[in-house]
């Protein structure tokens, strides 16, 4: 096992943060760094546990079907709301037909097939893109009314 910092940043701006996923453990990295961000945005303990929960899925795609790849956190502002964003990104086989792997109970890993539905459920804006042989990348927000942010 190799030793890591916790999170990279990407950017001067200390809401932007890259979480390499090489490793199991790594996860548990992603959805430490992912509830502590959507806290200090103002989220409240439900929505920091749904935000860890979609990051555990995506980190676990990416090391489940890639072998590696990165999840990266922003902070993200809109006109009277502020959010989260995760990006999930691989260079891995990719996926064959999104449209099937966006179907509950559909997976090619003898999973339940729950998680990208899941994902899709859980936040506000969802998009996927994958290429096969060249990885898959998944941008997902999360909003907050601004008069409830904390940053």
């Amino acid at each position: 096992m190799t030793t890591k910092p916790s999170t990279t940043p990407t950017t001067n701006d200390p809401v932007e943060m890259r979480v390499d996923i090489d490793e199991a453990c790594d996860n548990a990295r992603a959805i430490t760094a992912a509830r502590d961000m959507a806290r200090t945005i103002g989220f409240g303990e439900p929505d920091e546990f749904l935000v860890a929960t979609v990051v555990s899925e995506l980190a676990t795609n990416i090391f489940r079907y890639a072998g590696s790849g990165a999840i990266t956190l922003r902070c993200i502002h809109g006109e009277d709301n502020i959010g989260i964003e995760i990006i999930a990104t691989d260079s891995g086989p990719g996926i064959a037909d999104i449209d099937q792997a966006m179907q509950d109970h559909f997976s090619t890993n003898n999973s339940l097939g729950l998680g990208l539905p899941s994902v899709k459920r859980i936040m506000d804006e969802f998009s996927i893109t994958s290429q096969l042989g060249r990885g898959t990348t998944c941008r997902v927000r999360k909003w907050l009314d601004a008069r409830h942010a904390t940053y």
